[in-house]
């Protein structure tokens, strides 16, 4: 029997407009933070090699959205990633963190202009501080697509990011990123984690800010 209702085209009734109210897990992330101590552990030819990295995020409120009877809420979400004391890119990122309440998930999506789009999820609780998410090549529904290069040169496997919620009101992640390198017979377990400080605090959904 499936878990999904008969009715796939009604939409809940007297949903709360105010996102900020209802992100569950996700709440504490909302704003724009700043990570000054992230640290990248990549693939090189000569072995793993560790890089510092500063980091910029922004995750702001969308509105709610429905499919049908589903209700989710989420954060529209842009990390900008440099070396210390440089101007040029290391690393950019776009997508989205989704909550849905009815099933406690939690679902991540990313894409990368390196030609890579993820979509990652995991069960927690509303009132969860550390939860953690993945993805895998092959997943029908949580998986990872990248172009011909990637998966010639450096086949991703496996995504997985922890969230840990702090005391203090930053948050932390840790990520691994399974890579089968050509060349290689084990697999290379890209790493990055950081730790983020709220700088500017969210800004309200456009229909709660209404």
């Amino acid at each position: 029997m499936s878990e999904f209702p008969a009715d796939i085209y009604t939409e809940p009734a007297n949903v709360d407009v105010d996102t900020l109210k209802n992100l569950g897990p996700l709440r504490a992330m909302a704003g724009i933070w700043q990570g000054q101590r992230g640290l990248d552990v990549k693939p090189k030819l000569e072995g793993a090699k560790k890089q510092a990295y500063v980091e910029h995020i922004e995750l702001q409120p969308i509105d709610p959205v429905t499919n049908g009877p589903q209700l989710l809420y989420g954060l529209r979400y842009h990390t900008h990633v440099v070396k210390p004391e440089q101007v040029k890119t290391y690393h950019d990122q776009v997508g989205y963190w989704l909550w849905e309440p009815a099933t406690g998930t939690v679902i991540h999506t990313l894409t990368i202009p390196r030609g890579q789009a993820v979509m990652a999820a995991g069960q927690t609780s509303a009132d969860a501080t550390e939860f953690e998410l993945l993805a895998t090549r092959d997943s029908e529904h949580f998986g990872i697509c990248s172009t011909p290069f990637l998966d010639y040169a450096f086949k991703t496997v496996e995504f997985r990011i922890k969230v840990t919620i702090n005391p203090d009101g930053t948050w932390s992640y840790d990520e691994d990123t399974v890579l089968m390198i050509r060349g290689q017979t084990e697999p290379f377990h890209h790493r990055d984690r950081n730790t983020l400080t709220r700088i500017v605090a969210a800004t309200p959904n456009p229909l709660a800010r209404g």
